[in-house]
């Protein structure tokens, strides 16, 4: 619920949005309605009128080159100095450590949260990141709080898994609620309505929904209350975001309101967001669903668009509380509409609107946000089994303060990160259907460059990729790579 504080500039969603769109009380009606039946708060709710009307105009969301212009150079965190650094171990008992944990992981066949699958010597994503506050508070002497923003459906299983560490103790909540949206029709832009299964009419706002439920939860107010001035925002699948007291340190030096990790863009990350810089000089973020189809080859071009978003995001509490209360409760961040079906089950099922927002777009938001490009090992997302395989392999190793570090090994070339992994969806796309295929765990991949995986194939113990090995089975059954198989730049076909 919002703290009393706030409700000055939050009116009843419905005075609101009567107020600021008169002509079209009747079209959000049923919208407004349908949130406030399901408990969502005003702000809420006015939130998504914003972008509603946006829609109804025609908005697409879309940010064209012109407004999307290349940047040339940006800072480095490998010059930050050891001044930095103390600055930061200075700061650090006054950052919170704030983590996106929604996800469900459905498109892998996970059921409960992502961050509870093993990933690295059968500790969950949030063991890991337990373990590394539990380092950092015992190593620095900080508070250094946890915070998860879940969802409805993660939230249980989540601070379950976290009382198992009894001696893990904050002066701030451990956990709030992302907000839930209506989907919208495409045909009538109206309410979707799903009678198979009502849950699949509403969807995430996106993860720039992080700012609003910091508000209506009461917690950014709590975090301010107790003193914190810092959060370190990241996703909970992405064990390389470790708190760096250098990147804290410089951001409290040059006092920024917002700063943005990056990293340069790669071939692999040609359809990933990327950084740009508006006409006025102000630093924007720009989603492959923001960009036009003529500008495309222009948005994939890692040439021209040299830095992707890790979205990893420091933010100032104080400053960002300023910004939504001089925007009356509406940060207004860049449009997403994202158009699916209603049921993702069921690619035939009635086509809808989904209004969202990214969390790293609120880069606009803020006068003198900068960036500041980072090496790429802060960035180890894990969106499918290919990326998964690869942390369960030797190509990681997990050091005693709980960060992941890359193996070395003679036949990586000079600056490649991780093993390239391609498995087939068919067979390896589902976490269950994985484990079935790789019995004994992952084989080795310290020494493999790329591997490459075709048809139904499943893996013995203690077999070694090196090099480029690609793997095919054109039958109908499976292939079974044997125990102790070593394969050295190669192609099998089984």
């Amino acid at each position: 619920m919002l703290r009393e504080f706030d409700l000055g500039y939050v009116q009843s969603a419905q005075e609101e949005l009567t107020v600021m769109h008169p002509r079209r009380q009747d079209r959000l009606a049923a919208f407004v309605g349908k949130m406030t039946y399901a408990g969502l708060p005003p702000l809420m709710v006015q939130i998504f009128g914003y972008y509603y009307n946006q829609l109804v105009d025609g908005a697409t969301g879309y940010i064209d080159n012109d407004e999307a212009q290349p940047i040339c150079e940006l800072p480095e965190a490998a010059d930050l100095t050891a001044i930095h650094d103390e600055i930061g171990q200075a700061a650090l008992d006054r950052v919170v450590l704030l983590k996106l944990n929604g996800g469900l992981g459905t498109s892998m066949g996970i059921q409960g949260p992502k961050s509870l699958l093993p990933a690295k010597d059968e500790l969950t994503f949030l063991d890991i990141v337990i373990r590394q506050v539990m380092h950092l508070r015992t190593t620095f002497g900080a508070r250094l709080p946890l915070l998860l923003m879940d969802s409805f459906n993660t939230q249980a299983d989540a601070l379950a898994a976290l009382a198992r560490y009894t001696t893990f103790k904050q002066d701030v909540p451990l956990s709030f609620l992302q907000h839930k949206v209506p989907k919208v029709n495409k045909a009538d832009l109206q309410p979707a309505t799903w009678s198979a299964d009502p849950a699949k009419e509403w969807c995430p706002p996106g993860h720039g929904d992080i700012y609003a439920a910091l508000i209506t939860s009461g917690v950014l107010q709590q975090l301010l209350d107790a003193g914190y001035e810092y959060a370190f925002v990241s996703n909970s699948d992405n064990l390389g975001a470790v708190l760096d007291p250098k990147i804290l340190g410089y951001m409290v030096q040059a006092e920024l309101p917002f700063l943005m990790e990056v990293a340069y863009r790669t071939p692999a990350d040609r359809k990933g967001g990327h950084l740009a810089r508006r006409p006025d000089g102000q630093l924007i973020l720009r989603e492959v669903a923001q960009c036009p189809p003529a500008a495309m080859a222009a948005f994939q071009d890692i040439e021209r668009y040299r830095y992707f978003n890790t979205n990893n995001l420091w933010v100032h509490l104080p400053t960002l509380q300023k910004v939504v209360r001089d925007r009356n409760g509406i940060l207004g961040l860049p449009l997403i509409r994202n158009e699916k079906p209603v049921d993702p089950t069921d690619p035939d099922s009635p086509r809808v609107y989904q209004l969202e927002t990214a969390m790293g777009s609120a880069i606009a938001c803020f006068q003198g946000a900068q960036a500041l490009c980072v090496p790429r090992e802060r960035f180890v997302p894990v969106k499918k089994n290919n990326d998964l395989l690869v942390l369960w392999s030797d190509a990681y190793t997990l050091r005693p303060d709980y960060h992941l570090q890359l193996a070395t090994h003679s036949d990586r070339t000079e600056g490649q990160t991780t093993p390239l992994v391609f498995l087939d969806d068919r067979y390896y796309q589902l976490i269950d259907d994985m484990r079935q295929r790789f019995p004994h765990g992952a084989p080795s991949l310290v020494g493999c460059t790329e591997l490459r995986v075709e048809g139904d194939v499943s893996f013995g113990q203690n077999i070694v990729l090196k090099g480029k090995v690609h793997i095919v089975n054109d039958s109908d059954g499976f292939f079974t790579i044997a125990d102790g198989t070593v394969l050295d730049n190669c192609v099998v076909h089984g």
